[in-house]
């Protein structure tokens, strides 16, 4: 799915920049095509008036680059510097009848020179012969016709090559580009690719997770049925399990729902300044009786007067799934510490406890949904691996960032650095 969706967008960024190269070079092409016609009839016409004199008599054979000058009457007007040319007068059937060349060719050559030009009638025109591109103006004179010659060869070179080297340019470019073209879509796909793997896992998980109490659900449900003789009270051990199970699926449904409605309303959440220090503080006092019952110590440090923008209740949330996380993972008899401080514009909570640990490769990790570095010692302590998810999302529903630290058989700490906000 994802290679045929990186070669739709291959083919469509070489079709998009193909159409724009070829729209550039037409137009390039185009320009330079005009500018070229334009000098070839600015020097046929130079040439014309070097043919011709101004009261329509016969001129210096040898042409020139334009009508001459006042003052310069009688003088020879000076042969043309970069094209050959020649002029031909005709009778009315266009039979050649006169002859003005400074160049030695031969009658078959003027004759066919004429019958190219009479195909079309007076005018201007261009045609190939004998591997030469000739430019040539016909006018109509009293007795027959006035023809003038020539040679654009060239010129009209200069517009082959032009397509050429745009051909070459163009072929080049695309081979670059498609590579270039490659290498980024591959990149741009690479996220949708793991967003599309992660929702793949995250749905396997679920249906997973939602397995385990169904089946102990279905299973308490067929010894109920297979004793439905017995009296409520003694069957009562089965409804337990059942309901149990029936707790955990609504506490994992309620989590799943929290995570998509904090993904939905992210951007449309309104804060307010919210006293850090007093939500954080409110939690550790109810969690305090929990530690002490684990066997655990509890210490802490909280500044006052620390200030976040956001939601109380929901940094409180972030707290407790903190120190709930703490007190699962924390070997007896350890510890358990918290701290609140501000750290330049940034208000820093940490929660550290003893204990195993978390390898290093699991780190970056444990903050996605459903993932356990232990899977069965998570099992065991009932949880499904969403904890960690939703207080990354309330983090980043606050504009801040939480992440964690380890050192294998010793310490775990967690840290959420939130935006300080004025008093």
């Amino acid at each position: 799915m994802f290679k045929k969706l990186r070669n739709r967008f291959l083919f469509l960024n070489l079709v998009i920049i193909t159409v724009m190269m070829l729209v550039a070079f037409a137009a390039i092409y185009t320009i330079t095509y005009q500018n070229v016609r334009r000098d070839i009839d600015m020097d046929l016409g130079r040439v014309a008036d070097a043919y011709q004199k101004p009261d329509g008599s016969r001129g210096n054979p040898h042409p020139g680059g334009g009508r001459m000058p006042d003052g310069f009457a009688g003088k020879p007007i000076p042969p043309a510097e970069r094209s050959v040319s020649f002029s031909l007068k005709t009778d009315e059937q266009w039979n050649v009848t006169e002859t003005d060349s400074r160049f030695d060719m031969d009658e078959d050559f003027y004759a066919q020179a004429v019958r190219k030009a009479s195909s079309r009638g007076p005018g201007k025109g261009q045609f190939d012969l004998d591997g030469t591109r000739w430019a040539y103006e016909a006018q109509k004179q009293a007795d027959g016709y006035s023809i003038v010659f020539l040679d654009v060869t060239a010129r009209q070179k200069i517009l082959t090559n032009l397509i050429y080297t745009f051909l070459a340019v163009a072929l080049a470019m695309l081979i670059v580009i498609y590579f270039t073209s490659r290498f980024f879509a591959n990149r741009s796909i690479a996220p949708v690719k793991e967003a599309f793997e992660k929702q793949k896992r995250f749905i396997a998980d679920a249906s997973h997770e939602l397995k385990t109490p169904l089946a102990v659900i279905n299973t308490n449900a067929d010894v109920l049925l297979a004793n439905s003789d017995d009296a409520i009270r003694d069957q009562a051990k089965w409804l337990h399990h059942i309901k149990s199970e029936t707790e955990r699926m609504k506490t994992l449904t309620n989590d799943l729902l929290y995570l998509t409605e904090m993904d939905d309303s992210r951007a449309g959440m309104l804060f307010s300044n919210v006293d850090a220090s007093e939500a954080v503080e409110s939690v550790v006092l109810t969690m305090e009786a929990v530690v002490f019952e684990k066997n655990l110590e509890l210490g802490y440090e909280i500044e006052p007067g620390l200030f976040v923008r956001g939601s109380a209740e929901k940094l409180k949330q972030v707290v407790m799934i903190l120190l709930d996380n703490a007190v699962k993972y924390a070997k007896p008899p350890g510890k358990i510490d918290l701290s609140l401080k501000r750290r330049h514009h940034e208000i820093v909570l940490k929660v550290t406890n003893t204990g195993e640990g978390i390898p290093a490769e699991h780190l970056e990790r444990i903050f996605d949904r459903f993932y356990r570095v232990d899977p069965s010692r998570s099992r065991k302590h009932g949880g499904y691996g969403l904890g960690l998810a939703i207080a990354k999302s309330i983090a980043e529903q606050h504009k801040g960032r939480i992440y964690a630290k380890s050192v294998p058989n010793e310490t775990t700490s967690f840290y959420v650095h939130l935006p300080a906000a004025a008093r």
